[in-house]
């Protein structure tokens, strides 16, 4: 846009001092929202989510012995840790993000992650129940800022391409399942003795890239792609720029991702335990793991058309209803084979369910910070509720 156009209502004169940027002109995101570095960013906190995930309710089991507190056993308090920093961190992740800048507020995130892998690697070199749980909350509270990158992509695309930049980025997750069974088999190895010890290290190695690629990232805070100068000069008041997102507009999307969340993190807690069970190992629990993960993100990539297609709302509900169904087949059926089936099915649920919400929250209008923070806080809280039901 050229210096003319800007300040085409701005005529100088002599003593007069033209404002460089007047105050009433629009000054919306204008920077290139550097897509592929939030994939590839985005993909490596799924790795370390992946292996955190496999490991965290086998480790707990093995720290803690068949303890108990109360109802809860001891062994899941890792994994609840895990969710519930991840709850914790996104009121703070949202307003970060937006005051001091997406670079900033996921580099900060990833620092978080980098040093909870490391303490929770240390935790299984000394047996430490209580270490682990605070290494796996630190490790959540990465995955709280790491849930934002959907968000950034939403923001970044303007309204005909915000399916494709969402489901691109949620594909990106796939990658780190297809590597992950690779990678941590050889990380086991090089700890050994030390069960887990080697996997934990390497999600603290995978936040260190997705810092990396944070700190690439171009600055920019949070915008939505519908605001910027030339969107706000051609908008037309059919078109206009988009309203602000009401709170009574949030409760379907938000109701709707909950469930997918709960029922995804009780399969995730019960299935490794469930195939423990049945005599698998833990080599293989880690691979059906990391294929659950692929089922986690790769529909996605499919997920942006099939809601062009049908709509945001009934792809919702319906990838809810079969993640719910799948999630009870979890826990009921008595077979390996059936077990890992349904697991992946809730995978494939909660992928195309959470798409579908996030599109919902944002074709409603313009979320406020405050909005974001609410809904993903809320589907951490749905999430740690899951783990622990």
């Amino acid at each position: 846009m050229s210096a003319d156009g800007l300040f085409e209502d701005y005529e100088a004169r002599a003593g007069r001092l033209a404002c460089a940027c007047p105050e009433d002109a629009p000054r919306a995101l204008r920077r290139p929202i550097g897509e592929g570095r939030l994939a590839g960013g985005f993909a490596l906190v799924v790795l370390a989510q992946a292996l955190t995930l496999g490991v965290l309710p086998l480790a707990g089991a093995m720290l803690a012995a068949g303890q108990s507190y109360g109802p809860v056993p001891l062994g899941a308090l890792p994994l609840a840790a895990f969710l519930a920093g991840a709850a914790v961190a996104s009121l703070p992740a949202s307003f970060l993000l937006d005051t001091f800048g997406r670079r900033a507020g996921f580099a900060l995130g990833a620092s978080l992650g980098v040093a909870g892998g490391v303490v929770c690697a240390y935790a299984m070199t000394v047996a430490a129940l209580p270490l682990l749980v605070v290494g796996a909350a630190w490790l959540g509270a990465a995955q709280g800022f790491g849930m934002f990158y959907r968000h950034a992509a939403a923001f970044g695309a303007g309204a005909p391409g915000r399916a494709g930049a969402v489901a691109r980025l949620l594909g990106a997750g796939a990658l780190a399942g297809l590597v992950g069974p690779l990678l941590a088999g050889g990380a086991e190895a090089l700890a050994a003795p030390y069960t887990f010890a080697g996997t934990l290290l390497l999600a603290a190695i995978a936040q260190l890239g997705a810092l990396a690629f944070a700190v690439s990232l171009p600055e920019a805070r949070f915008s939505h792609a519908d605001l910027t100068v030339e969107a706000m000069r051609a908008a037309t008041p059919a078109a206009g720029v988009p309203r602000a997102l009401g709170w009574r507009a949030m409760a379907a999307p938000l109701a709707l991702g909950a469930l997918a969340w709960g029922a995804m993190t009780s399969a995730m807690a019960g299935a490794p335990l469930s195939l423990a069970g049945c005599g698998i190992g833990v080599p293989a629990i880690s691979g059906f793991v990391a294929w659950h993960v692929v089922a986690m993100y790769a529909p996605a990539l499919a997920g942006g058309w099939i809601a062009r297609r049908i709509g945001a709302a009934p792809l919702a509900l319906l990838a809810l209803a079969g993640c719910l169904a799948a999630a009870a087949m979890v826990r009921l059926l008595p077979e390996a084979a059936g077990i890992v089936a349904a697991f992946l099915a809730v995978g494939a649920g909660w992928s195309l369910a959470t798409l579908a919400a996030t599109l919902m929250l944002h074709e409603r209008g313009a979320p406020s910070r405050a909005q974001l923070a609410l809904h993903d806080g809320a589907l951490l809280i749905a999430a740690l509720a899951g783990a622990l039901v």
